[in-house]
């Protein structure tokens, strides 16, 4: 078999993906040549991985430098109470193994910094933001937009979350969005506002790779649990943004 084929095997392991509208065997062998990095593997990170390594995404790089805390484990499905003590992303490899063998897991435990971030991204098509806080959420944008590629970038509070998909040149950066980040703080959070958002990521990525659908490309989708609805805004580029207005 050809280097990035699909075996008989992964096509009956996607075959109600593979039947929708658009995707077909073609869409699946994108998904499997895909390089995609994931920053972060809490409680945006977890789904996000689990979602993308079950729907063949074939080579996934997860990127942490905490171990498990036992006050992680309401949302960060991605580990068990067996974990606590561990590091995240060796958790985290071990998980997304057992779930799909066929695909590749890389692992990356430190912190992303603007020594590395460059690197960590320099080979990946898409980048997936599951961070908590803005100073790393800065960095990656900025190798979003150095190596021009797209960046879903999501966060969550409670039972809000907010979700964008920034492609360099076309939409809005982050800093345009945020040109001030807000103050680091420790945040309430439900676990089921980071499966929803992060499930979101996920799709949003699937049609980034393969090109179907639309894209929240310049529009904020605003998530709100406690009411159960959804609000978009409209958002534009900052022409003197200091990343992404000379692109």
């Amino acid at each position: 078999m050809q280097a990035g084929e699909l075996s008989g095997k992964e096509i009956k392991r996607y075959d109600r993906q593979i039947i929708m509208r658009g995707f077909g065997e073609e869409g699946q062998k994108k998904l499997k040549n895909t390089k995609v990095f994931v920053a972060g593997c809490g409680g945006l990170g977890s789904p996000i991985a689990e979602y993308m390594a079950v729907a063949g995404f074939g080579n996934i790089v997860i990127a942490d430098m905490d171990t498990v805390d036992l006050s992680n484990l309401n949302r960060q499905i991605l580990h068990w109470e067996k974990d606590v003590g561990v590091s995240k992303v060796v958790s985290g490899h071990e998980k997304l193994t057992q779930m799909n063998r066929d695909i590749n897991i890389e692992a990356f435990n430190g912190r992303i910094d603007e020594n590395n971030v460059y690197d960590l991204t320099r080979d990946c098509d898409i980048i997936m933001d599951a961070m908590d806080n803005f100073e790393t959420r800065y960095l990656l944008n900025r190798a979003s937009i150095e190596h021009d590629i797209p960046l879903i970038y999501a966060s969550v509070w409670g039972m809000e979350g907010r979700l964008t998909t920034i492609i360099p040149g076309s939409t809005p950066c982050i800093e345009c969005i945020f040109p001030k980040a807000p103050p680091n703080e420790i945040f309430p959070i439900l676990g089921a506002t980071a499966g929803v958002i992060g499930a979101l990521q996920v799709t949003e990525a699937v049609k980034v790779i393969l090109g179907i659908g639309e894209p929240l490309a310049g529009r904020l989708l605003v998530y709100d649990g406690e009411y159960m609805e959804f609000h978009e805004l409209k958002i534009c580029k900052n022409p003197v943004c200091p990343v992404c207005g000379k692109k």
